[in-house]
């Protein structure tokens, strides 16, 4: 019997037509930016879908995925994933390096560990690069290793979800003292996430701060500064979070960034396309507080609103958890 196949984002074309039937992507939530999903949000997403349920107002599992003509068992896609889970002999986990591919293995992790008997067919494929970086024309003889979910796996992931939804960072840094190893991917995603905290000398996280350095270097394109990840050296947001962070450098009450199209201001978030042309239309540069900040002089949270999530701790000025690399608490 082939093998159900659930991954953090659509397969590639490595994974050949007759490899799995079916694969199911669990792309929906965000992870590493907002609010984090109500458990409410999630259970319901993994949970069997309620006959007569109207489908537009509650998103399931089974939406999210491909090759459903050829399974076997695409007549049970309202069963919960634990239970559809258990009509398979094996169940591989495929999830790459990327912070919000590892987040999502360890909510599912967490969420099978209370369904022993669908944990019992679970097999973790250690995918130690990026799906997006596979060559799809190169060989295509690559299998990741293959290891057997246990009992370590399922109480690691357990602790690091729980303490990423917690409302404070204290449990997650504590991770870094913890033995993780039983997730080999993992650890480094402890150390990007943590440095998206704010630091204790600029009150800017990791993604903040390589942005306004890359503008005072001469990137004044936004699309360098969404795309060139390897200059910019953090993962944890994708380009439209970046965007976001970006609006709160350039129009905050003393803006670190110049030249960032107006627009911008008042535009819905959800106009992703007239967001993207908003962008390109800029050509950004640093003011001279966005050079006093990044050469450690000022510190920008002293200056503007901070309010934004980093899992469950709710980011503001008056609740500024900072990371650099101590963790220190908010200032009373």
């Amino acid at each position: 019997m082939k093998p159900l196949l659930v991954a953090d984002m659509p397969t590639r074309e490595w994974i050949s037509d007759d490899f799995a039937n079916p694969v199911v992507f669990l792309a929906f939530f965000r992870l590493t930016w907002g609010p984090p999903p109500s458990q409410d949000d999630l259970s319901a997403y993994l949970g069997a879908r309620t006959p007569g349920e109207d489908s537009t107002e509650v998103v399931h599992w089974s939406e999210w995925g491909s090759r459903w003509i050829r399974s076997e068992h695409r007549q049970h896609r309202d069963l919960s994933l634990a239970d559809f889970c258990r009509l398979h002999e094996t169940v591989e986990l495929w999830f790459d390096i990327g912070p919000e591919a590892q987040l999502r293995l360890v909510w599912l992790l967490d969420h099978f560990r209370a369904y022993p008997e669908a944990a019992g067919r679970l097999k973790l494929r250690l995918v130690d690069r990026s799906m997006d970086s596979i060559d799809l024309h190169g060989p295509t003889d690559w299998q990741p290793p293959i290891v057997d979910v246990t009992e370590k796996e399922l109480a690691t992931a357990q602790a690091a979800w729980r303490a990423y939804r917690s409302p404070t960072p204290e449990a997650f840094f504590d991770l870094l003292q913890r033995d993780v190893s039983a997730l080999p991917l993992l650890k480094p995603v402890l150390l990007d996430l943590l440095a998206e905290l704010p630091s204790a000398s600029s009150g800017l996280g990791a993604t903040e701060m390589r942005m306004l350095e890359m503008i005072g270097r001469g990137y004044s394109l936004t699309n360098d500064i969404f795309y060139c990840a390897d200059v910019r050296q953090t993962r944890v947001f994708n380009e439209f979070e970046c965007g976001y962070l970006l609006d709160g450098l350039a129009f905050g009450p003393t803006p670190a960034v110049s030249g960032l199209d107006e627009e911008l201001r008042t535009m819905s978030r959800d106009s992703l396309a007239d967001r993207l042309k908003a962008y390109r239309r800029s050509r950004l540069s640093l003011t001279d507080f966005g050079k006093a900040v990044v050469a450690h002089k000022e510190d920008f949270s002293r200056h503007n609103p901070i309010d934004r999530w980093w899992g469950g701790t709710h980011l503001t000025n008056d609740n500024l958890w900072r990371c650099s690399p101590a963790l220190s608490k908010p200032s009373r």
